[in-house]
């Protein structure tokens, strides 16, 4: 079943001017991933340091694969722009409208 991941980020002010070159190579890693099905960076409207990264994955196994890999040998340097740990939250689809 499709797995549907949103990673909320809140990055230091002194990040913002170099983050979405930075989140672009970083995510390019992330669409090449084996499941991934597709990424959108979203910026709040009323705080430009708050982002959140949504990621659909083919199943919980890849998005579960992808975290170890990007615990592992594929560590972004991400957290070098955050004020405050990511969060972490994945959805599965319980119903289509």
């Amino acid at each position: 079943m499709p797995i549907t991941a949103h990673l909320d980020l809140n990055l230091k002010a002194e990040s913002l001017p170099t983050a979405p070159d930075v989140l672009r190579d970083i995510l390019s890693d992330t669409r090449a991933f084996d499941g991934c099905l597709g990424v959108h960076v979203l910026v709040d409207t009323n705080d430009p340091a708050h982002f959140l990264v949504v990621e659909q994955w083919a199943s919980l196994e890849h998005d579960s694969a992808y975290r170890a890999w990007r615990a592992g040998p594929g560590a972004s340097g991400l957290g070098e722009l955050l004020a405050a740990p990511p969060v972490l939250t994945r959805f599965e689809t319980s119903f289509e409208i």
